[in-house]
């Protein structure tokens, strides 16, 4: 974009309101033609919003976000695939399906998390179909990793009990550097409660001191 081009862009975004939270600044507009609904990203969870992490990079509210077509689950098991717990007995936005098997159930949330830390090794944690698994799931609004499984990066790098030690915040505020940790105070890093992959300075990401959880912008 040219320096004119983003400047319209933020002036025009700062005029519209996020349908799901009604503050002003939202960025993002439903795809579908003749829809005006805009919401912040942060938000699309709560309001069941999907972005497409490829291609366009195409953005849907909940009323026109893509469907999964997929036929009645043969087994009458309604857990999760991932993490064992109860899933709906319908597809919708929070489970979600295989189309390889048709019978793999599983939380968007959970198989988000399995996206990211299985890389280039991502497929059904049931039949283990990786095509056509991962173009529906990149339809859906799960986002991918292009880099190896997390369980091989750590066994590369070094000891499993190595914690990440770095500030990823977009804006770092530490004199003492992105690296730099203190015991507790502004200055204590918290690390992602989903992956542990990346961390933030409490300060950096304005997180009170009674703030026990966070998570990173890819989770």
């Amino acid at each position: 974009f040219l320096v004119g081009d983003t400047r319209r862009i933020i002036r025009e975004a700062a005029e519209k309101s996020c349908f799901i939270c009604c503050k002003m600044g939202a960025t993002i507009t439903c795809c579908q033609m003749g829809c005006d609904r805009t919401f912040h990203l942060p938000c699309a969870p709560d309001g069941q919003c999907v972005t497409q992490y490829f291609g366009a990079y195409r953005s849907f509210c909940w009323e026109h976000r893509p469907q999964q077509a997929l036929r009645p689950r043969p087994s009458q098991d309604n857990t999760c695939s991932i993490c064992l717990d109860t899933v709906e007995d319908n597809i919708s936005y929070k489970t979600m399906g295989c189309p390889a098997c048709q019978d793999a159930r599983f939380h968007r949330h959970c198989i988000q998390r399995l996206a990211l830390h299985a890389g280039i090794g991502f497929r059904c944690p049931c039949c283990l179909n990786q095509e056509p698994f991962m173009t529906e799931m990149l339809i859906m609004g799960i986002r991918l990793s292009k880099r190896p499984p997390s369980w091989q990066s750590d066994q590369e790098v070094g000891p499993s009990d190595q914690r990440h030690g770095r500030c990823n915040a977009a804006t770092c505020l530490c004199l003492g550097g992105r690296e730099h940790a203190e015991a507790d105070g502004p200055w204590q890093l918290r690390l992602c409660s989903s992956c542990a992959a990346e961390g933030t300075h409490r300060l950096c990401s304005s997180l009170g001191n009674t703030t026990c959880s966070w998570e990173c912008s890819t989770c």
